[in-house]
Protein backbone atom coordinates (compact mmCIF):
# COMPACT_ATOMS: atom_id res chain seq x y z
CA UNK A 1 0.00 0.00 0.00
CA UNK A 2 2.69 2.35 0.81
CA UNK A 3 5.53 1.36 -1.81
CA UNK A 4 3.76 3.46 -4.90
CA UNK A 5 4.06 6.77 -2.85
CA UNK A 6 7.63 6.12 -1.79
CA UNK A 7 8.25 5.02 -5.57
CA UNK A 8 7.37 8.14 -6.99
CA UNK A 9 8.51 10.19 -3.83
CA UNK A 10 12.06 8.85 -4.37
CA UNK A 11 12.05 9.48 -8.01
CA UNK A 12 10.75 12.64 -7.75
CA UNK A 13 13.56 13.38 -5.27
CA UNK A 14 16.02 11.82 -7.80
CA UNK A 15 14.23 14.46 -10.60
CA UNK A 16 14.63 17.27 -8.32
CA UNK A 17 18.40 16.74 -7.46
CA UNK A 18 19.41 16.72 -11.39
CA UNK A 19 17.30 20.01 -11.63
CA UNK A 20 19.01 21.34 -9.25
CA UNK A 21 22.12 20.40 -9.99
CA UNK A 22 21.92 20.18 -13.66
CA UNK A 23 19.26 23.01 -14.65
CA UNK A 24 15.94 22.06 -15.81
CA UNK A 25 16.13 19.05 -18.05
CA UNK A 26 13.15 20.04 -20.04
CA UNK A 27 14.38 22.98 -21.05
CA UNK A 28 17.00 21.06 -23.59
CA UNK A 29 13.70 19.06 -25.23
CA UNK A 30 11.39 22.30 -25.80
CA UNK A 31 8.27 20.21 -24.79
CA UNK A 32 5.41 22.11 -24.65
CA UNK A 33 7.29 25.53 -25.76
CA UNK A 34 8.52 25.47 -21.85
CA UNK A 35 4.88 24.48 -20.55
CA UNK A 36 6.42 21.65 -18.54
CA UNK A 37 9.06 22.38 -15.84
CA UNK A 38 11.15 19.99 -14.57
CA UNK A 39 11.84 21.46 -11.10
CA UNK A 40 8.18 21.88 -10.33
CA UNK A 41 7.03 18.33 -11.80
CA UNK A 42 9.60 16.85 -9.10
CA UNK A 43 8.02 18.78 -6.98
CA UNK A 44 4.52 17.56 -7.52
CA UNK A 45 6.57 13.94 -7.28
CA UNK A 46 7.44 14.51 -4.21
CA UNK A 47 4.50 16.01 -2.81
CA UNK A 48 2.60 13.20 -4.13
CA UNK A 49 4.54 10.83 -2.40
CA UNK A 50 4.89 12.40 0.93
CA UNK A 51 1.06 13.15 0.80
CA UNK A 52 0.09 9.55 0.01
CA UNK A 53 2.58 7.67 2.22
CA UNK A 54 1.52 10.02 5.20
CA UNK A 55 -2.14 9.68 4.42
CA UNK A 56 -1.86 6.15 4.39
CA UNK A 57 -0.34 5.37 7.64
CA UNK A 58 -3.56 8.06 9.20
CA UNK A 59 -5.40 5.47 8.25
CA UNK A 60 -7.75 6.65 5.61
CA UNK A 61 -8.72 4.49 2.51
CA UNK A 62 -6.57 3.73 0.20
CA UNK A 63 -8.72 5.74 -2.34
CA UNK A 64 -8.49 8.81 -0.37
CA UNK A 65 -4.72 8.30 -0.08
CA UNK A 66 -4.54 8.80 -3.97
CA UNK A 67 -7.19 11.65 -4.16
CA UNK A 68 -5.19 13.74 -1.15
CA UNK A 69 -1.97 12.96 -2.82
CA UNK A 70 -2.95 13.75 -6.56
CA UNK A 71 -4.42 17.23 -5.76
CA UNK A 72 -2.39 18.26 -2.86
CA UNK A 73 0.67 17.48 -6.04
CA UNK A 74 -1.04 19.09 -8.69
CA UNK A 75 -1.38 22.17 -5.72
CA UNK A 76 2.31 22.08 -5.43
CA UNK A 77 3.36 21.82 -9.03
CA UNK A 78 1.49 25.15 -10.01
CA UNK A 79 3.03 26.93 -7.34
CA UNK A 80 6.40 25.75 -8.04
CA UNK A 81 5.80 26.33 -12.14
CA UNK A 82 4.74 30.10 -11.34
CA UNK A 83 7.63 30.45 -8.57
CA UNK A 84 10.24 28.72 -11.25
CA UNK A 85 8.66 30.99 -14.21
CA UNK A 86 9.21 34.33 -12.28
CA UNK A 87 12.58 33.22 -10.69
CA UNK A 88 13.82 32.44 -14.04
CA UNK A 89 12.87 35.56 -15.81
CA UNK A 90 14.14 37.70 -12.86
CA UNK A 91 17.06 36.53 -13.51
CA UNK A 92 18.09 36.24 -17.47
CA UNK A 93 21.07 38.44 -16.79
CA UNK A 94 19.33 41.06 -19.93
CA UNK A 95 19.84 44.51 -17.38
CA UNK A 96 16.62 46.63 -17.45
CA UNK A 97 16.83 49.79 -19.83
CA UNK A 98 17.26 53.17 -17.96
CA UNK A 99 16.64 55.54 -21.28
CA UNK A 100 15.76 58.38 -19.84
CA UNK A 101 16.62 58.18 -16.08
CA UNK A 102 17.96 60.69 -14.16
CA UNK A 103 20.52 61.08 -11.19
CA UNK A 104 23.78 61.85 -10.29
CA UNK A 105 27.44 61.86 -10.90
CA UNK A 106 29.37 59.99 -8.47
CA UNK A 107 32.16 60.50 -9.64
CA UNK A 108 34.01 63.09 -12.81
CA UNK A 109 32.34 61.63 -15.91
CA UNK A 110 34.00 61.32 -19.13
CA UNK A 111 34.61 59.79 -22.27
CA UNK A 112 36.99 57.62 -20.64
CA UNK A 113 34.41 56.57 -18.38
CA UNK A 114 32.72 57.43 -14.78
CA UNK A 115 29.80 56.21 -11.92
CA UNK A 116 26.75 57.13 -11.71
CA UNK A 117 23.45 57.08 -9.44
CA UNK A 118 20.20 56.40 -11.32
CA UNK A 119 16.91 57.45 -10.19
CA UNK A 120 14.83 54.45 -11.05
CA UNK A 121 12.98 51.69 -9.90
CA UNK A 122 15.45 48.65 -9.26
CA UNK A 123 18.49 51.10 -9.67
CA UNK A 124 20.13 50.51 -6.35
CA UNK A 125 23.92 50.21 -7.73
CA UNK A 126 25.84 52.47 -9.06
CA UNK A 127 26.51 52.24 -12.77
CA UNK A 128 29.51 52.79 -15.26
CA UNK A 129 29.01 55.60 -17.49
CA UNK A 130 30.56 57.55 -19.85
CA UNK A 131 30.12 61.34 -21.60
CA UNK A 132 30.58 63.33 -24.57
CA UNK A 133 31.44 66.25 -22.26
CA UNK A 134 32.80 66.11 -19.20
CA UNK A 135 30.51 65.95 -16.25
CA UNK A 136 31.92 67.18 -12.76
CA UNK A 137 30.86 65.22 -9.60
CA UNK A 138 27.66 65.90 -8.08
CA UNK A 139 25.92 67.14 -11.10
CA UNK A 140 22.26 65.71 -12.06
CA UNK A 141 22.83 63.76 -15.16
CA UNK A 142 20.29 61.94 -17.72
CA UNK A 143 20.99 58.39 -19.27
CA UNK A 144 20.75 58.72 -23.39
CA UNK A 145 22.08 55.73 -24.25
CA UNK A 146 22.63 52.05 -23.11
CA UNK A 147 25.60 49.70 -23.69
CA UNK A 148 25.13 46.22 -21.92
CA UNK A 149 25.23 47.55 -17.94
CA UNK A 150 27.07 50.73 -19.03
CA UNK A 151 25.18 54.37 -20.00
CA UNK A 152 25.94 57.41 -21.89
CA UNK A 153 24.99 60.44 -19.84
CA UNK A 154 24.46 64.44 -20.21
CA UNK A 155 24.07 67.07 -18.04
CA UNK A 156 20.83 67.61 -16.65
Amino acid sequence: MLLPFLIVGGLGLVLLVISLLLGDIFDHFDIGDGAISGTALAVGLVVFGAAGALTVTWGLDLVWAYVLAAVLAVVAYLLSAVAVRSLTRSSDGVPASALGLTGVAKSDVSSSGGEVSLDGPGEIERRLAWSDAPIAEGARIRVIEHAGTRVKVVAD
